[in-house]
């Protein structure tokens, strides 16, 4: 396998390119092992961080398999569809436009939320702040938490086709999700501030602030957005 220098700014977009060329190629086939992330970063001239990034991409998009104590590894339906480079250019090219759908329908539905949440709806929303905290702790993504709560103001609207409309955003949004929390949480103390956000939504809720509760989901979603720019 023969990998060229990263040169571009997208790194991250670069390592995934190479990795679909080898595979269209069949120089990489399904079932065949990945060099170890130091081994990748090493060939590229890239960080381990930019591997990661690349690497978690494509296992979100079913094209790679990372098996606990193995390694990375081509999944056997990489030769199909499911890796289409528009795929590719869908999901790594609208992150900004998600966080852009999301701030338009959040930023009301938060507003509903605070007015209408019943106990159960808080309790949902409690549930994932909660193990949003658990996974800081032990230094997970806390992707999962992190839709669990968004999407938990969605049902706490009671409005029907806001919860239509989030689920026909559902997969983009926890594919955006991953993706976007390995790239902004190489900040130190980034998962800190994304918990920090969630909680203060949760107490803005409660305290029935819907004032509040609009102003630090929009700040939360905009800081989002300026990190990524950043990249």
């Amino acid at each position: 396998m023969n990998f060229q220098q990263i040169k571009t700014k997208k790194i991250y977009e670069e390592i995934i390119e190479q990795i679909r060329l080898l595979i269209a190629r069949g120089e990489l086939k399904p079932g065949d092992k990945l060099p170890s992330e130091r081994e990748l970063a090493e060939s590229l001239g890239v960080s381990r961080a930019s591997v990661r990034e690349a690497l978690s991409a494509l296992e979100v998009l079913g094209v790679l398999e990372v098996r606990p104590g193995e390694g990375t590894f081509v999944r056997e339906v990489a030769a199909d569809k499911s890796f289409h480079s528009l795929t590719l250019l869908l999901l790594l090219d609208t992150t900004l436009e998600v966080l852009e759908v999301r701030k338009i329908l959040e930023s009301g539905a938060v507003v509903l939320a605070t007015e209408r949440a019943t106990d159960e709806d808080i309790k949902r929303l409690e549930d994932a702040v909660v193990k949003m905290e658990k996974d800081l702790k032990q230094g997970d993504l806390g992707d999962e938490a992190d839709f669990m709560f968004h999407y938990g103001l969605a049902l706490a609207t009671h409005n029907s086709l806001l919860v239509r409309l989030m689920n026909s955003i559902a997969d983009t949004m926890r594919q955006s999700l991953k993706i976007n929390r390995e790239r902004l949480f190489r900040t130190p103390g980034m998962p800190e501030i994304f918990y920090k956000y969630h909680k203060e939504i949760l107490e803005a809720i409660k305290a029935r602030d819907k004032i509040r509760a609009q102003k630090v989901l929009e700040e939360h979603l905009t800081v989002a957005e300026e990190k990524l720019l950043e990249e």
